[in-house]
Parts: C-alpha cells; sequence; structure tokens
C-alpha cells in the first residue's frame, strides 16, 4: 500500500524486516522443538538461537541467485550461524514457514484492526447518546419521510459496527493457524507431535488437514469481514456526503484550521474525508473477490494465491486501519447543525405528518381509500403551492383534533428507547 494511506503501527508489520522476522522466529521454534526432542543437538540450536540473523538486502541479493524467497532467506540465516546451520529449516517445506509466519503477522495486524474497529463503535454510540433527542428528518429514496432523531440515525450505525467487530474478531481467529505438516502434508519428515509443539509456542492454533498449505478460505473470510467493515463505514461516510450538501447542510466533516477545500473557490468545505472512505471501500471489496478466486488451489496446492495474497492482505488491512481511523476522527469531531436540521423539517411544509393524518382520518371512521386520497390530495397540493398542510387539511376534514396530527413528538416518542439500546454494547 502507498505511504498515503499506511499508518506507522500496522506498516511495520507489513514491513519486509518483520516478515522476515516473522520467518525466522518460526525457523528457530522448530529447531528448538527438535532439540528439547534430542533430534537437533542442544548445543547446535543454542548456536542458532544465538547467532541466527539476515539482512533483508543480504536475502534480495541471495533471491536474484535462488530466484526463491524462502530458500535464499534459509541460505543467509544459515551462513549467519556457521557449522549448526545445517538444522536451519530441517524437515520444513517453505509452506510451513510462510503460512504459519503469515498468520503470526495476522495476529499482530488483527490486533490494531480490531482497537480500531472498536474505537469506530464507541465513537457513534456516544454522539448516538449526544443526539439521542436532536429531531431531524428520515428520508426514504432521498426524499423526506418521517421525523427522526439524529442519534437514532447514529445508533443503528453503531450497531453495525458492532456486528463488524464480531466479524473481523472471528476472521482474525480464523487465520490464526498455522501448518508445519511438509510437502504435501503427511508429515513425512517431521511428525504431528513436532507441528503441535511448535505451534504451542507461537500462540496458534493447528490446521486439522493442510494439503501443505492452510486453507486459503480462511483468508478470503477475512477478506470478506473486512469488505464488510468498510462498506459499513462506507455507509456512514455516504450519510455524511448527502447531509453535508449546501441545500442540505445538517451535518460538516471537521475543517481544520489552515485546510483549502478548492485550490479556485476559496469558500468551500468539500466532505473530502468521507469520499476517500467511500473510494477506498471499493478496493476492499476487489480484494475480497481476490480471496475467493484464492480458495481453489490445484491438488494438494500450487503457488496462483501467493502473488495475490502479497498484495490483498496487507493493503486489505491497512486500508481497514486508515478507514477506521478516518471515520472515527469523522464521528467525533463532525460539526452537527441541529438548527438546520430543524428548518428542513418545514420542506415540505408539513407533508410529512401525512402518515398520522391518514390514521387519524381512518380512526374518525373513513375509509382507508378515502382518507389516502383526501390526504394526497392535500398533502401533495401543499408541497407544490408552499401552502401549509395543516390549513389544507383543515378545510378537507374539519373534524380532525389538528393538534394532534401535527404533534412532531409523536415521531420520536421512542427515541430514548431505540438508543439506550446500545446500552447492551458497553
Amino acid at each position: 500500500m502507498i505511504e498515503r494511506y499506511t499508518r506507522p503501527e500496522i506498516g511495520a508489520v507489513w514491513s519486509e524486516d518483520h516478515k522476515l522476522a516473522s520467518w525466522l522466529e518460526v525457523e528457530l521454534a522448530v529447531v528448538d522443538t527438535l532439540a528439547e526432542r534430542g533430534e537437533v543437538p542442544a548445543g547446535d540450536a543454542a548456536a542458532v538461537r544465538e547467532r541466527a540473523t539476515f539482512t533483508v538486502e543480504a536475502v534480495r541479493e541471495r533471491e536474484r541467485v535462488t530466484d526463491h524467497d524462502v530458500a535464499a532467506f534459509v541460505d543467509v540465516v544459515a551462513a549467519s550461524v556457521g557449522e549448526a546451520g545445517r538444522w536451519v529449516h530441517h524437515g520444513l517445506t517453505s509452506s510451513d514457514v510462510l503460512d504459519t509466519a503469515l498468520a503470526l503477522q495476522l495476529r499482530a495486524v488483527g490486533e490494531i484492526c480490531l482497537a480500531g474497529a472498536l474505537a469506530y463503535r464507541d465513537a457513534l454510540a456516544e454522539r448516538a447518546c449526544e443526539h439521542r433527542g436532536t429531531l431531524c428528518v428520515g428520508r426514504t429514496h432521498g426524499v423526506h419521510a418521517e421525523p427522526t432523531t439524529f442519534g437514532v440515525k447514529l445508533a443503528g450505525l453503531a450497531f453495525e459496527a458492532q456486528r463488524n467487530l464480531d466479524r473481523l474478531e472471528r476472521a482474525f481467529a480464523g487465520v490464526a493457524v498455522g501448518a508445519l505438516s511438509g510437502a504435501v502434508g503427511t508429515y513425512s519428515a517431521n511428525g504431528p507431535e513436532i507441528e503441535a509443539a511448535v505451534l504451542a509456542r507461537l500462540g496458534l492454533a493447528r490446521e486439522d488437514v493442510s494439503t501443505q498449505v492452510v486453507a486459503r478460505d480462511r483468508h478470503a473470510d477475512l477478506l470478506a469481514a473486512i469488505a464488510l467493515a468498510g462498506a459499513g463505514i462506507e455507509r456512514f461516510a455516504t450519510e455524511v456526503r448527502h447531509l453535508q450538501r449546501t441545500e442540505v447542510r445538517e451535518v460538516e466533516e471537521p475543517f481544520r484550521e489552515g485546510q483549502k477545500g478548492s485550490s479556485a473557490m476559496p469558500h468551500k468545505r468539500n466532505p473530502i474525508v468521507s469520499e476517500r472512505v467511500s473510494g477506498l471501500a471499493r478496493l476492499l471489496r476487489g480484494y475480497a473477490q481476490g480471496g475467493v478466486e484464492n480458495v481453489a488451489l490445484w491438488h494438494e496446492r500450487d503457488i496462483s494465491h501467493s502473488s495475490v495474497e502479497r498484495v490483498a492482505l496487507p493493503d486489505a488491512t491497512i486500508l481497514l486501519d486508515y478507514m477506521q481511523s478516518l471515520a472515527t476522527r469523522v464521528v467525533n469531531e463532525m460539526r452537527i447543525h441541529s438548527d438546520r436540521m430543524r428548518a428542513n423539517l418545514e420542506a415540505t411544509h408539513g407533508a410529512l405528518f401525512s402518515q398520522r393524518a391518514l390514521l387519524a382520518l381512518v380512526e374518525s371512521g373513513r375509509s382507508r381509500d378515502e382518507a389516502y386520497r383526501i390526504v394526497q390530495e392535500n398533502a401533495q397540493l401543499a408541497w407544490d403551492t408552499e401552502t401549509p398542510f395543516r390549513e389544507l387539511l383543515a378545510g378537507a376534514a374539519p373534524d380532525l383534533e389538528l393538534d394532534t396530527v401535527f404533534d412532531a413528538q409523536a415521531f420520536v416518542r421512542y427515541a430514548e428507547e431505540i438508543v439506550g439500546r446500545l446500552d447492551e454494547l458497553r
């Protein structure tokens, strides 16, 4: 991923140096385990543990000869140890190291992403509680429907964020899995007991049946969970983008001192963060597709998945971390214009009270079809002629109790209860 979207902590996990360090962690755990079982001399194992080292450049230089990254790494590490280096990579195949080390990296990445998902959820929940009673219009098809509260809007997003947090937790746990079963997964060199002991050292679960590689449905599941989390953030971002339009202006992204919205028009304050999030969510969906394509490998294994994962797994997790950070900042710092929300409630001249008028007419004895016709004609007339719907309805149905029909609080009398459900998340 390009530097622009990479935050330092997660970028460090995906660095080449950290990746090779994870490979070395696996290699050392295997040598130590073999030594404990008497299959490698204790002195040689100690030498490997004390002396094994590498540099990224040395591995790259060796790979120019071997055209095989793991083989190049093993050559460099073994040479750094000396004679005892012969035990490095003993009984292993490349996938044993690659997949198990990848699980270590993904576990570290998961800690970062899950913390970000939790922070985003908590930010939404906090602001939902803050605005549980802030009246605003609800829209369907982009058109005014009935009043709601801004807190109810945010509460729904907070629960979605919780579901995404749950999915991410499960998916990251699903890839914290290693395999040290050797060529085609038969343990022909090192037995299952070696695998179990090494994975216990590393704190990883075991792939139930490895075909030399860890099954890629696990990684596809993670990329799908990441794509869904991104879609949830995009839903929030899309709401902000719509509400920040000049004609609406109910919400605005934070705008920092010195920030410029346009190189040509100094008055502009654009929802650029939300637009950026919406764009990056598209990439996450693309990576999820790549993950699904990786599931079906030839026979026991091929490496068609490798090139995809070198891009998709780092980029998807880096982008999720970045998007969560942006979205959390927008939630925490966005400007909420409750005065504009109240003003926009009047845009239809009271027509959004149409359902209450319909029900009141039915309850007064009219048929539903007749009631619907009366309300529709007058509500649309109010909208088209900018005449208050209440005045028109008073003439069409003088028997109605209009104060009751046009009571805005009736729409939001359960807002406190709805937003209060967020207590389940705390």
